[in-house]
């Protein structure tokens, strides 16, 4: 009886010495070719969804207004909390940018990849100077921001870009 048992276990241990080679072969040749991302939104929704909400909220946190109704005033978080909200959304700007570049976002390898490794890099400043509470840092960082951006639809989507011309505000 002693010798069933056993036996009954050897063969366990075998099968699953076996089942863990499988899977290993399974792991290793999904890491040949690659992880599967999950790209369900167009890259129009990425944009109107994701990026622009988080640009939008970082341009309306650095700068001034002089108006006629409310005179001047700051745009700059006033508090550490709103301090560490900026450098947060800095952060996904880091990470949409790399977000950008995966295989199947990525419209090209060239200036595709420049305009989105230059959103990362921007986003990475942004943080810093969010970080340091640097005001005039945080607002030349939000210009390059814009310049990238711009650049970008120019190259990309042109009737994008002309959304934000002079000439189309006033209208």
């Amino acid at each position: 009886m002693m010798t069933g048992i056993l036996r009954f276990f050897a063969v366990l241990i075998f099968a699953a010495g076996l089942a863990a080679c499988g899977s290993d072969s399974d792991s290793a040749s999904e890491s040949a070719a690659g992880p599967e991302y999950t790209l369900t939104l167009s890259m129009p929704e990425l944009m109107a969804h994701v990026l622009e909400p988080v640009a939008d909220s970082l341009w309306r946190s650095a700068g001034w207004i002089d108006d006629e109704i409310e005179g001047y005033y700051e745009l700059y978080p006033t508090t550490d909390e709103g301090w560490h909200q900026a450098e947060e959304r800095a952060a996904l700007i880091v990470e949409i940018g790399n977000t950008l570049m995966l295989p199947g976002r990525a419209v090209d390898n060239d200036s595709w990849a420049t305009y989105s490794k230059a959103m990362s890099t921007v986003g990475l400043n942004m943080m810093q100077a969010a970080e340091q509470q640097n005001e005039e840092e945080f607002f030349q960082t939000g210009a390059q921001l814009y310049s990238v951006c711009t650049a970008c639809h120019q190259s990309y989507s042109p009737d994008i870009a002309g959304r934000f011309a002079p000439s189309s505000l006033s209208q």
